[in-house]
């Protein structure tokens, strides 16, 4: 396959749009860990986690980001013990309301 050649113009126009959309939609005032679970069958995480109430959920330093509630943001101080911790009382509680058990996206290594 063979790419053609594309003006700068146009190339930075698209590049600007899709950073104006993930900054409207993903927390990118805060360091985070990014998008923590994965897309269960037929649903979102991040829409079961919103409907949960979860938005705001926080544990020592980590927080459920208010924005998008897929994204684990570190409000300030946050331990990899916090952010894991966070994400079992995510996963938990998804499961208890709706039945759907989370997968994270990450691979954890360490102790926590």
């Amino acid at each position: 396959f063979a790419l053609g050649r594309g003006r700068s113009a146009d190339l930075e126009e698209e590049r600007g749009r899709i950073l104006a959309a993930r900054a409207e939609k993903q927390p990118l005032d805060l360091p985070s860990a990014g998008s923590v679970f994965r897309r269960p069958p037929g649903d979102y995480a991040s829409r079961l986690i919103d409907a949960c109430g979860l938005k705001g959920l926080s544990r020592g330093g980590a927080m459920v980001s208010e924005k998008h509630a897929g994204f684990i943001v570190n409000a300030g101080g946050a331990t990899a013990a916090d952010i894991k911790g966070l994400m079992d009382d995510v996963r938990a509680r998804v499961k208890e309301r709706t039945g759907v058990e989370l997968r994270l996206e990450q691979v954890l290594l360490g102790e926590f």
